[in-house]
């Protein structure tokens, strides 16, 4: 994870609890839906759809959020399913299934320490770029000013 200070003004208050929103919108999410991971993906949709025409701060943001939920939904569905393939007794409990479901745990838990790391650092105004996905969301979310 990178911080850097990448806009040529300081955002607004309100920009920057936008912004900081969309990084909190899932650990609420979580709350309410941990075992099924449509839902944290659901709600960041709804939100990135509420603040599309948002100032670009907290556009960025959402985009990067958004795109960081999109990649995870497809790990945890992966594991939802297979976990119910097993409960339901058409799979076996197998090393490759503890393996896999270790490997998710840690993926969810650094997700979720960057996720408040970067609610709080983007609610004080410091611009917070994920790897990978800051320079995916720099491609994607052009600035209109």
């Amino acid at each position: 994870m990178k911080t850097k200070e990448a806009f040529a003004y300081t955002p607004y208050e309100s920009e920057l609890e936008g912004a900081s929103n969309a990084y909190v919108i899932s650990l609420l999410a979580v709350v309410a839906g941990l075992p099924i991971p449509i839902f944290n993906l659901l709600a960041s949709i709804i939100f990135y759809f509420g603040t599309r025409k948002s100032t670009y701060f907290v556009r960025w943001h959402t985009t990067q959020f958004l795109l960081s939920q999109l990649f995870l939904f497809f790990f945890n569905s992966f594991g939802f399913w297979w976990s119910l393939s097993i409960f339901l007794q058409k799979n076996e409990l197998s090393n490759a299934y503890i393996g896999y479901l270790i490997f998710l745990i840690v993926v969810n838990i650094s997700e979720f320490i960057l996720t408040v790391y970067s609610a709080i650092q983007v609610r004080k105004g410091v611009h917070v770029q994920w790897y990978f996905f800051g320079t995916l969301t720099q491609q994607l979310v052009k600035n209109k000013s």
